[in-house]
């Protein structure tokens, strides 16, 4: 076999987990990869030198999923129907243990500051959602878990209040049975909140919420065949896709407000209107004319500097018809990840395979063996890119300030950070407790 042919491989491997790796996420300007395995232990890696920082117990259960919220805090959400937020800094790093989980031997690992902790209902095996809960600012955030009574329907807390503020029923006067809620996504365009919803029967639903208040179904669709393993939404947040326990990767539009690549127009989103949109127009039509699939903000919006309502959603009808079904041939893949610039996704295989597709054209681009056990995490280093609208965040300019930096101007360690901030990293955890880094495309 040419050098051409043979398979590719990762850049290194992470061991320390004893159990399987459910999670991974990259935070701090990915200097950081946070990992969480099926005892509750979490593990915060140094990508400059690739050893651990922290380690400690943060979960008497398997964790569901970790996050990073600013620089400063990590959220991680575990089976034992909690959701905890940790302070985490720097600094903080100096003071907790380094033993990993597979050192049975260590003495007590400390654990970060507790800053926050959330009650909820994980009998789903559902991860959070969250997003920003306004403008400008990550002091606030918004998280999605399912609702501890009903488990089709969703619940939104306020954090650092601790408040619920929403309940999302879905569901509506149907009553048509979803089962469980296994998958979530929640987002802001322009000040209006959407939340995606992945559940047990197939069904994938959008829900937006009114000026009003209320939360109406935009989307509605039931191409799985088995449960929603997993969804992600586009950097644009223009479509989400949607993994299975079935072999079925679907491309779901998201109606209502679409963003205008490389403006800050924020327009009305076609309706579709049972067929496949493949562009955005705009013009200058007027609401009366609620199908026609244009814009009818653009010209308040050039008057006007205010955020956008939407048009009520009664006036609308719900869309049901998605824009790409692909069959895959491989069943169970989860941990499905967009990559920050929105180019390619990646998911992780029941099968120990993690594949990665274009997310143009939804064409499997390649193929990483290495684990012998079944891959259940994902997670691509946060890069920047495509932007909803407004300015560039810290960590493009940080980004786009050391990329004028020479390797002669940096020192050793200056060399390993720009490395660790800079590279293309996709991360993929498996039941055999390991962790790969790949560096492709």
């Amino acid at each position: 076999m040419s050098s051409r042919e043979q398979a590719p491989a990762p850049k290194s491997v992470l061991r320390g987990h004893e159990s399987q790796v459910h999670v991974a996420a990259f935070v701090r300007h990915n200097q950081r990869l946070a990992t969480g395995d099926a005892e509750g232990y979490v593990v915060l890696w140094d990508l400059t030198i690739q050893r651990p920082r922290a380690v400690w117990r943060a979960h008497s259960s398997a964790i569901l999923s970790i996050a990073g919220w600013g620089d400063n805090r990590i959220i991680t959400h575990g089976r034992d129907h909690r959701l905890v937020v940790w302070k985490l800094t720097e600094d903080d790093e100096a003071s907790l243990s380094v033993a990993l989980p597979l050192d049975k031997g260590a003495a007590h690992r400390p654990e970060p500051w507790l800053l926050h902790l959330l009650n909820v209902n994980t009998m789903n095996f559902c991860a959070f959602a969250s997003c920003p809960a306004g403008r400008g600012t990550d002091d606030e955030l918004l998280v999605a878990v399912p609702n501890t009574l009903a488990s089709e329907s969703i619940d939104i807390y306020h954090l650092p209040s601790q408040t619920r503020q929403h309940t999302v029923h879905t569901t509506g006067q149907s009553q048509q049975k979803t089962g469980m809620a296994m998958a979530l996504a929640l987002l802001r365009r322009a000040s209006v909140l959407l939340l995606v919803v992945g559940y047990e029967n197939g069904v994938v639903v959008v829900a937006q919420q009114s000026y009003q208040g209320s939360w109406d179904v935009t989307y509605r669709s039931q191409l799985h065949t088995q449960p929603v393993l997993s969804l992600d939404v586009s950097p644009a947040q223009d479509y989400f896709l949607t993994s299975g326990a079935d072999a079925l990767i679907i491309k779901h539009p998201i109606p209502g407000f679409i963003a205008s690549p490389g403006k800050d127009e924020v327009t009305l989103g076609p309706e579709l209107n049972g067929n496949v949109a493949t562009e955005h127009q705009h013009s200058n039509d007027t609401p009366t004319a609620p199908r026609s699939g244009v814009s009818l903000l653009s010209s308040a919006l050039a008057g006007e500097a205010r955020s956008p309502r939407p048009i009520p959603i009664a006036q609308r009808e719900v869309v049901t018809t998605s824009l790409k079904v692909i069959n895959t041939k491989h069943s169970g893949q989860q941990s499905l990840h967009i990559r920050s610039d929105g180019k390619i996704f990646a998911t992780a295989g029941w099968d120990s395979k993690v594949r990665v597709y274009s997310c143009k054209t939804m064409a499997e681009l390649a193929v990483l063996k290495w684990h012998e056990a079944g891959c259940y995490a994902t997670a691509f280093a946060d890069l920047g890119g495509p932007q909803v609208g407004g300015p560039a965040s810290q960590d493009q300019s940080a980004l786009a300030s050391a990329q004028h930096l020479s390797s002669k101007d940096l020192s050793v360690k200056g060399r390993r950070i720009r490395q660790a901030k800079e590279t293309h990293w996709l991360a993929a955890g498996s039941k055999d407790g390991k962790v790969s880094l790949w560096d492709i495309y």
